[in-house]
């Protein structure tokens, strides 16, 4: 029983996740975006008004990509403004569970590190946004897919 004049308050901030749906987003979707890709345009769609999340070792592997476009011509002016603009990006990095990756790899023939992706989605239960096609094909198989 409540006593006369008082009145219980419930305050909670907003879900992130119904404002900024989670997205397991790769290294591919990035690239588009950090080096004007032709399919940029859509790597923005992919992403816009999302909450990124990727395992630890998106940032090595855009490292990876920079240094292989450096090798390959590209200006250091232009791999050095890239990798300052991943460092911008806000993405929720998370811990990958080895023996899931493992399976995952297995399971699709997949390499650890797309598996590691996959991994990450099924734990968040996440879309993952890629334009690997391997891995797109494992993704669709193992989350489902709206088409």
């Amino acid at each position: 029983m409540r006593a006369k004049g008082t009145a219980l308050y419930v305050a909670e901030p907003p879900a992130s996740y119904l404002v900024r749906p989670p997205t397991v987003v790769d290294c591919s979707v990035l690239v588009a975006l950090l080096f004007d890709e032709p399919w940029r345009d859509a790597a923005a769609q992919l992403v816009d008004g999302r909450a990124l999340h990727a395992p630890w070792l998106l940032d090595h592997e855009i490292a990876s990509v920079a240094e292989k476009k450096r090798r390959a011509g590209v200006d250091n002016d232009v791999t050095a403004a890239a990798v300052a603009a991943y460092m911008q990006f806000d993405i929720t990095m998370h811990r990958t569970a080895p023996d899931a990756v493992l399976s995952l790899a297995a399971t699709y023939m997949l390499s650890a590190y797309d598996a590691a992706y996959l991994a990450l989605a099924s734990q968040l239960r996440a879309p993952l946004v890629t334009f690997d096609h391997k891995l797109g094909k494992a993704a669709v198989r193992h989350l489902g897919s709206l088409e």
